[in-house]
This record gives C-alpha cells, structure tokens and sequence, in this order.
C-alpha cells in the first residue's frame, strides 16, 4: 500500500482543516477595563465571551494566535468525569465531593455542546468514546467502573466490554477489555476555538493576539498586566495560561506542570474499515496515556508520548508511527499527513488548579489532560463568579492541590524520572 501525503511538521490536522480563521490585531496601547484576561485558550475566550455578553468591559491578550496552545492542539476527546474515575476519587475525598465533581463535569460537557448548537458551530461531534486497558490486573477496576457510575453517580451510558467486544470495537487485538462510554464524545477543538473567538467579539470582548503579558501585579488596587506595548488595568484578572504560564505568575507555575504530548494524522483510512468502525474515540490505561480516534473524514488521529529525552523531537512521526504500528500492524509504514505537538498542564493530583493568586487575580489551569470541556466550563464559571458567584468555581478551588516538589529549578528533572518512570511500568 502507498501513503501519499506531504508531511507538514508542527502544522496540526486541526489548522489545515479550520478553514476561515480570523486575525485579531496586537494591542497598541494601555487601556483601563472591567476584567483583564492573559491567554487566549478556552477558559480565557469563555470568560471573556460570558462577560462581554452580561455587559462588562473585558480586555483578553495571547501571546500568540488562538488556538496555537492545548486548546487548538489537544485530542478532542471530551471524556466523562474527571481525570480519575469516580470511585478513586470517592476514596480520597468522599462521597459527596466526588459525586459534585462528576456532576460538575457533565454540566460542563452538556454545557459545551449547548453553546455549539446554540452558536451554530459544526464541531464535527462525534459520538462515543471507550477506555481500555492494556493489563490483565486491571479487569476488576473495568468491570465494576460502570456499575459504579450507574448505582451511585446516576450515569447510565458505560459498559463494560470483553476481550471480544473490546476488539471488534477497535479493530484490533492488542487490548484485552475496557469501557465503552455512549454518553461523551470527541469533536474538532479548533472549530470550537474559532467560532468561540469570533462569538466573543461580537459580544464586545476586546482581543488581542501576538501580546505577551510580561508582568502581572497587584497596584493601587487594580489588576496590572504589562505588555511590550503598555499596560492593561482592570478591576479584576484571570491568568488562564495553564501549561504555557512560564515564569509570569509563581504560584500558578509552581502548581501547574507542562508537559509534551504529540499527535499524528494518517490520510484516511479508506481500506481499513475495521480500524475503529463505530467512530468511537479512545483512551488507554497507561500512565503515558496513548489517545486515538477517526475524523469525521475517516482519518486515523493519534496521540501520546513515549519518549521522553527531547520536548521537542526532530521527528515526531517516527514515534507516532511506532505505537500505530502496535496496535494495528496493518497500518505499520503509514504516511503521517501532520504531526504536531503541544503542551499539557498537569498538576500532581491531576484536578484542576483554581486559585486567587493575588487579590481580584485569578489562576486557572491544570486541566492534565481531561481540559476540552473543564475548560470551557471554567471560563463561564469565573465569569459567574465575576458577576454574582459560583459555588462550583468554589468547589474547585476547595480542591487539595500540592506544588510540584523541587521548587523551579528541579521540577523539571523530577518531572522527566518521574515519567520514565511510569512509561517503563507501562510497559510492564
């Protein structure tokens, strides 16, 4: 069989496919508003849409385009829940916690298809979405997951499969059972974050893109946020940065890791309808979570990270192509149309991290890897919380998240032996 397709490093499936993406000019000069937002991704577009729309004066920069951070480069795959299922929640932090943060996660999934409807945004929806596991061991967690959600969560949409359902469903035999999710589903993120951006202005959102936010402070008791072209002042902030905080707020990047995860796109698939035949997106057991699932058009997209020596690899289809490879030998030597990284913020409980960094400053992030729908659900809920209160932005910030250890000069070798760490006992 021959591939053919241009290879197109760095240039995600998602930007060659978004088709009209507006530009929005670099901000020329300081300016005084209600609420200053720094980061351009879902959390921060939601808060600026949802408050434009009430009436109050936002002012949002990027330091870059749109979307050119996770929110335009992710897997798609909206999930259900939080990052650990329920039960494992339930053991850290009780029942009636655990059960707010499911329901708060499906509010925050039916709250995002909502808005696309409602806009008449085509995400290309898909839906289904089955988690499936790689180890014998796991079984008994698999098997009682969906009773679980049932029983005490009120969700009816998962089952679980067998090692024969599991891989008539993917079309593969390399996993041995899993979860199959009806109620969720996978969409195209950048389709979401255009129609979001352009929602946004026409509700009165100011936007910026291509201006950096070099410094935020507290100051004669506005929010103060320096850029190269001069300041922003507003009564209230949110940082919605998440992985690409850098060294702007310390609090925020003590508690929010980045880290590299890196997605392939095949050409489509025509010969191969086995491969994933009901469409469904999927998510496997390892630490090192690899992701996948077919385009709307037919293509095979998949994600994760195996190698963890560079950020930034030379040649991210080579260890793209070797994990397809393994799971559908059939595909071993596919062309990779487009490659494309991106950064993830993790924090080490893997919930989100919402604070008040600073009075009337706001952090949010740290999605770690569950952020398509959490993010855009947090975006409303700070601007809720703006304009009269949110008491599910309250239970997030109630949550319990430690800084990662080291402080900032070691975070990131601890965060590398860590992960090598868990990539070798995948592999167990």
């Amino acid at each position: 069989m021959s591939w053919q397709s241009p290879i197109s490093p760095g240039i995600s499936w998602y930007e060659a496919t978004v088709g009209e993406r507006a530009e929005y000019p670099p901000m020329e000069s300081s300016c005084e508003t209600d609420v200053a937002i720094i980061g351009g991704g879902f959390t921060g577009l939601q808060a600026a849409c949802q408050l434009a729309s009430k009436g109050v004066r936002v002012v949002l920069i990027d330091a870059n385009r749109f979307g050119d951070g996770a929110s335009g480069r992710n897997g798609g795959q909206l999930g259900t829940g939080q990052r650990a299922w329920p039960e494992e929640l339930e053991d850290e932090i009780g029942y009636e916690r655990s059960k707010g943060l499911f329901d708060l996660a499906e509010h925050a999934k039916q709250y995002l298809l909502d808005f696309a409807t409602s806009r008449g945004l085509d995400i290309e929806y898909m839906p289904g979405q089955m988690n499936v596991s790689h180890k014998k061991g796991l079984e008994r967690d698999y098997r009682a997951n969906p009773e679980i959600a049932a029983s005490r969560y009120g969700y009816t949409h998962s089952a679980f499969m067998d090692r024969e359902e599991t891989q008539e469903r993917l079309g593969s035999r390399f996993y041995l059972f899993g979860v199959r999710d009806t109620g969720t589903g996978h969409i195209h993120p950048m389709k979401l974050l255009v129609g979001l951006a352009k929602a946004a202005a026409e509700a009165g959102a100011v936007l910026h893109e291509q201006t950096a936010a070099t410094r935020i402070e507290r100051s004669g008791g506005k929010a103060v946020i320096t850029t190269a072209r001069g300041t922003i002042t507003a009564d209230r902030a949110l940082i919605a940065c998440n992985a690409y905080i850098g060294n702007l707020e310390p609090k925020t990047a003590a508690h929010v890791m980045p880290i590299r995860s890196f997605i392939g796109a095949t050409p489509v698939l025509d010969a191969f309808p086995k491969v994933l035949p009901g469409g469904e997106a999927v998510a496997d057991s390892r630490f090192v979570v690899r992701y996948f699932r077919k385009s709307r058009d037919g293509r095979l997209l998949f994600g994760g990270r195996e190698a963890y020596t560079a950020d930034n690899p030379r040649d991210m289809t080579e260890h793209i192509r070797r994990q397809i490879a393994e799971i559908y030998p059939a595909l071993a030597g596919i062309e990779i149309a487009h490659a494309w990284g991106g950064s993830v913020g993790i924090t080490m409980p893997r919930q989100p991290y919402v604070r008040e960094v600073m009075p009337g400053i706001t952090s949010i992030g740290g999605y770690s890897g569950h952020g398509v729908m959490l993010s855009n659900y947090c975006g409303k809920l700070f601007a809720e919380e703006v304009t009269g209160g949110s008491a599910e932005l309250d239970m997030l910030k109630s949550l319990k998240i430690n800084a990662f250890p080291g402080g900032l000069s070691l975070r990131a070798p601890l965060l590398f032996l860590a992960m090598t760490w868990y990539a070798f006992r995948d592999k167990l």
